[in-house]
């Protein structure tokens, strides 16, 4: 019996710690989720310390599309933000309100040194949910802007009347609005065939087949498939001015006033709207209504040449390392910016020679100059001659990442290896004089054939008709639909053997690269494996004196991007550099570079992994 009481008590005790520790835990947790999603301070709006005595200089306009988590495509991730916001602050940046820039522009105020305005499109949920606390961390201000549709809509992912109103608050937000609607109008597909006019959700599934010929509701006359207008002036400024009217009414019975800061979608016409009678009626309201507006899209920087009924703003993408950010604001005339270089120990093996570098996460970011290039090489290293080099790159597929090998002093004599528009290009220079080797189009390399016009015809139809059909308005749109998607699924497409030309897409600047590239280099062979794979074998080079390791970065031009945001700046991505003496056996040779944690630092950077997915999985389950 003793015994049984004995187990008894012990089993008892073990529950009761496991159930303290349980509970530990889950208050832990709690606290993790509270402090990650709650503030608890006001904003506190600059002093008249803040404000610059030399010169007027404008103020920077940053607007993001919205905040996720971890990131999408088009929403930029809290942890990225937050490197955004803190080089912005590290950099003197005080955030302005919508009343700060009606002063300045109306009655002459002063305005800091480093003026930010920043605004968050979209009026999404998640943009506040993960945007706030790092307001907060900052001391920082934006506005957050909706459109007056979405308010009572059925979409969980935007803000309600209540919680807008609740946004103020703190001070940290105001609020702005993008307009009544989101909606497309005259919208052609990439081979030029009509497909009428449509909503965000049926755009967003259509994005893949579209080109640029589309445009906002706001921003023309409905058009046909000729491109002539098929309505009367009448009805165009009638339609137009119904998006203003319900704008108003639906801000001022649900919140109680309109927002006073205006974003007018698709601008950039050098007016408010592609045609001048749009643009006069767009004009109207827009100063009937609003005390500001930002009518372009692409530069940052604002002064009191501009009107504030024609303000810029910059949207920064999802994918920008932060020195992308501060090398767009430079060359919008910041010149004292400071760029981000990371971990300095590992910083102060390079010499950067152009453009901005930064080491992260066991990676190098090398983003260009603006229109330029970037270029960085290892200090005192100069005997490299037979190696083994692996690195993970991890910049965009539109745009130019480069290893230079066996380099000499000024760049005029070497060997090498990158990627160039999704393609493999192996060369060689000698005393300026540069001939390339090979090249391999890494489409081909998947094995991914192109197909030929007629195909992509083909293909694009099909998509359009699964589309339409899928969010047709009635039965009888939807069968008519499905009709056509038939009759397109029973036609034959000739192929580039029989004689249709082959179908080359234009590559787009936003879309992200991510290869493993290998490298052996031993006498006057060269070998690379992509992913691998070997993509070029025993390819015979004739620079073989020892030399340096240099790694480059080329912007590629202004090239396509379906929303027409240019950008005149790259970064090359070299994750996990490592380089290794040549061995003639399989043993791994002496380390010559190596970009991973080593010791302490190892330790720690595992630590914050391990420390970002425990958050991650808190904030996704409680």
């Amino acid at each position: 019996m003793l015994a049984d009481k004995d187990v008894t008590r012990r089993i008892d005790k073990r529950k009761r710690i496991r159930f303290i520790g349980e509970g530990a835990f889950l208050l832990i947790v709690l606290a993790i989720i509270i402090d990650a999603l709650f503030v608890f301070s006001t904003y506190k709006p600059y002093d008249d310390g803040d404000v610059a005595t030399d010169k007027d200089r404008g103020f920077v306009a940053l607007s993001y599309f919205g905040v996720d988590r971890t990131g999408t495509n088009d929403l930029i991730g809290v942890d990225l933000l937050d490197e955004h916001l803190a080089a912005l602050h590290k950099n003197g940046y005080i955030t302005l309100t919508g009343k700060d820039i009606q002063d300045y522009y109306h009655s002459g105020k002063a305005l800091p040194k480093h003026a930010l305005f920043l605004n968050f499109e979209d009026g999404r949920r998640d943009t506040i949910v993960f945007a706030e606390k790092l307001l907060e961390k900052y001391n920082y201000h934006a506005a957050i802007s909706t459109y007056a549709d979405n308010l009572n809509g059925n979409d969980s992912k935007f803000l309600r009347p209540d919680e807008l109103k609740d946004l103020t608050k703190y001070g940290y937000w105001e609020l702005g609005t993008n307009g009544y609607r989101l909606y497309y109008i005259n919208v052609f597909d990439r081979w030029h065939h009509y497909l009428g006019n449509m909503n965000p959700v049926v755009y967003s599934h259509l994005t893949g087949v579209l080109g640029r010929d589309y445009n906002h509701y706001l921003m023309d006359y409905v058009r046909d498939d000729k491109n002539f207008p098929v309505e009367t002036y009448q009805v165009m400024k009638d339609r137009i001015s119904d998006d203003y009217t319900m704008l108003r009414d639906t801000y001022t019975n649900d919140i109680g006033y309109v927002p006073e800061i205006y974003t007018l979608m698709h601008a950039n016409t050098g007016r408010f709207g592609n045609h001048e009678d749009v643009s006069r009626v767009n004009e109207k309201w827009i100063r009937k209504l609003f005390k500001m507006n930002f009518n372009r899209e692409g530069d940052s920087h604002n002064d009191r040449k501009s009107s504030i009924y024609d303000l810029t703003r910059m949207e920064p993408r999802a994918y920008w390392p932060v020195n992308h950010l501060l090398m767009r604001i430079h060359d919008d005339g910041a010149d004292d910016i400071r760029f981000e270089k990371g971990d300095s120990d590992q910083y102060a093996q390079w010499d950067v020679e152009d453009g901005a570098a930064e080491f992260k996460d066991e990676a190098i970011y090398l983003t260009t100059a603006g229109k330029g290039k970037g270029q960085m090489s290892l200090k005192g290293k100069e005997d490299f001659q037979d190696l083994y080099l692996s690195t993970r790159l991890k910049g965009n597929q539109y745009g130019t990442q480069k290893i230079f090998l066996r380099a000499n002093g000024d760049l005029t004599t070497y060997i090498v290896v990158g990627l160039v528009n999704n393609n493999l290009v192996i060369g060689e220079c000698h005393d300026g004089s540069y001939r390339e080797l090979k090249k391999v189009d890494l489409q081909l390399f998947d094995g991914q054939n192109y197909l030929s016009e007629d195909e992509d015809k083909k293909e694009v139809a099909s998509t359009e008709r699964q589309v339409l059909a899928r969010y047709g308005a009635n039965v009888n749109m939807i069968q008519k639909q499905l009709g056509r998607l038939a009759e397109v699924e029973n036609e034959d497409a000739r192929t580039v053997a029989e004689g249709s030309p082959e179908y080359r897409p234009t590559l787009s600047y936003h879309k992200r690269g991510n290869r493993q590239l290998n490298i052996e280099l031993h006498g006057d062979l060269l070998s690379v494996d992509i992913d691998g794979r070997p993509a070029a074998a025993n390819v015979t080079v004739s620079e073989l004196d020892a030399g340096r390791l240099v790694l480059g970065a080329q912007w590629p031009g202004y090239g396509y991007s379906q929303t027409n945001l240019a950008d005149d700046v790259y970064d090359a991505v070299f994750d996990g550099l490592k380089v290794t003496e040549w061995t003639a056996n399989e043993s791994e040779g002496a380390v010559l570079y190596d970009v991973h944690y080593q010791g302490w630092q190892k330790w720690k950077y595992k630590a914050h992994i391990w420390w970002r997915k425990v958050l991650d999985w808190a904030l996704a389950h409680f």
